[in-house]
């Protein structure tokens, strides 16, 4: 594992036991006199070649975790198909009605926004960590008067001075012979690659949530459906309760229970529209705007609702999990960072220089002889920094160790919630079927209750219950059928699906950015 070789000792005297490849001999850094005439063109051959690749890397090499999970899920077939390509979420949802939200909630959606901008951000530092590789050069311009006093002066006369200059500037640049500034780099690069994964997994869950609200709502819409034609039926059975008890062939007590029965079911409805009602706004916030939909019940929606999706094996979700993908990428990018606090122990080299033109009076600026050049290299090299260097190291590798273990704990978890949308897409299909036989039975004891009734051989009491068993028997299994649905859903989030780069946003693939700048 990569913390094996982060546990090597920073200041063991033969570095080449943790270096990653042999280091190229520096260039000398006072070089001998040149003649005159040549002084600018080695100037200019000493900044050539130290833009050349050299030096070593001491980032330790990366090796993957082994996964902290079993090899198949609870429950799945070992000959189960591998993950079906999980590249368009719109190929899982046939209903045109969701892809309109769900198009619209990827417009749309604040929490979206603020990830896309996370992603700018984060490619932003990854251009300034990459543009630390190469050599800042500035055009710039002086003029300068200024006046000596007498008893200053070597001349015992007071002078007065003019200096006009202009060239270019080389800024301090660090040659980069242990890796330092590419570890930095490389840690920028995984930086800016986990934000793109956590966007991705932003509009999984995006996409997620708008068809489990969109699920709900059409459940509400059929029981608000079932509670309407509730209370009519019950409605008619007061009425003609109440019309039993006046001409004298009933009692009052049976008008007062069909009453009851009757206000319950509207009791029911206006719960169920206040359901609605907080759902719609739910919706509404996901999707950015109102929103309007016809209502339907669950019935229209549910046969073609999701494609199959076929859960593979747990390696599949290094494949397809965002949230796994982006934990790898910062897991390497505290490995690059270990690189960097190694490189620190070692001297650091820099460059500056300038080169331009000269002179005492602004007309002869560009004259010929006015020419300017000076070449600075500098090496620092640490020798006491009391333990900041050791502690960087170490502050490092614990960083490493930890992301470690969140890697782990992401691919855990990311295990769980598919063994848990399996186990309830198996069992609430059971569920189902068993609740359809639930309300069959309900509807013959409602009916046989109702023909003792009149013939007189039960009191309206069994009427009541088996009216209130039948009605809490409809809304349970029209409960029941949308949680089967959202497992399918919860499925199809938990094996990272339907979290492709939208047009014109960054793409998620490290040839994009690896080989150059981050492109769009």
């Amino acid at each position: 594992m990569a913390q094996k070789a982060a546990d090597d000792d920073p200041l063991e005297p033969r570095p080449s036991r943790w270096l990653g490849r042999p280091c190229v001999r520096p260039l000398p850094l006072v070089p001998s006199p040149p003649s005159r005439s040549g002084t600018f063109s080695l100037a200019v051959l000493l900044l050539f070649l130290a833009a050349l690749p050299c030096g070593c890397s001491l980032k330790p090499p990366y090796q993957r975790p082994a996964l902290p999970v079993p090899q198949h899920y609870p429950g799945a077939e070992r000959d189960d198909a591998a993950a079906l390509s999980l590249s368009d979420w719109s190929a899982f949802f046939a209903d045109p009605e969701l892809k309109r939200l769900v198009t619209l909630a990827l417009e749309r959606n604040r929490d979206l926004a603020m990830a896309r901008q996370k992603v700018e951000e984060a490619r932003a530092m990854y251009g300034i960590r990459r543009a630390d590789l190469l050599p800042g050069i500035s055009a710039g311009a002086l003029a300068e008067r200024s006046r000596t006093p007498a008893d200053l002066s070597l001349t015992g006369a007071p002078v007065t001075a003019n200096v006009f200059q202009a060239g270019l500037f080389l800024a301090s640049w660090e040659l980069d012979f242990w890796g330092r500034v590419r570890s930095l780099k490389e840690a920028a690069l995984e930086s800016y690659l986990a934000s793109l994964e956590a966007r991705r997994a932003v509009q999984v869950s995006l996409v997620a949530q708008v068809a489990q609200s969109y699920l709900q709502e059409r459940e509400l819409t059929e029981r608000v459906d079932l509670a309407e034609a509730t209370i009519k039926s019950r409605d008619e059975s007061f009425r003609i309760a109440r019309r039993r008890f006046e001409v004298g062939s009933a009692s009052k007590l049976d008008a007062v229970q069909a009453e009851t029965l009757l206000n319950q079911a509207r009791a029911e409805l206006a719960g169920l529209m206040r359901l609605r009602a907080l759902n719609l706004n739910a919706l509404a916030l996901l999707t950015g705007g109102p929103v309007s939909l016809v209502p339907l019940p669950l019935t229209v929606v549910e046969r073609d609702f999701l494609a199959v999706i076929a859960p593979g094996l747990p390696s599949d979700l290094l494949l397809n999990r965002p949230d796994v993908i982006a934990a790898e990428h910062e897991l390497k990018g505290t490995n690059a960072a270990i690189g960097a606090a190694r490189a620190a122990f070692f001297p650091a080299i820099a460059l500056t220089g300038s080169f331009g033109s000269a002179s005492s009076e602004l007309s002869g600026l560009f004259a010929a002889g006015s020419g300017t050049w000076s070449f600075t290299p500098a090496v620092s090299l640490p020798i006491f920094q009391g333990g900041r260097n050791v502690a960087n190291l170490e502050l490092a590798r614990a960083r490493e160790r930890e992301a470690v273990a969140a890697y782990e704990r992401v691919l855990q978890r990311a295990f769980r919630e598919v063994a848990d949308a399996l186990a309830q897409r198996h069992w609430l299909a059971e569920q189902v079927e068993a609740q359809k036989a639930t309300l069959a039975s309900q509807t013959e004891r409602t009916r046989l209750a109702r023909l003792r009734y009149d013939t007189g051989a039960a009191t309206y009491l069994e009427v009541l219950d088996a009216e209130r068993d039948r009605f809490s028997a409809q809304q349970a299994l029209v409960q029941t059928r949308r949680a089967l649905l959202f497992a399918g859903v919860e499925l199809y989030a938990a094996l990272g699906g339907g979290g492709q780069a939208a047009p014109g946003e960054p793409g998620g693939h490290a040839g994009d950015v690896r080989n150059g700048e981050a492109k769009p």
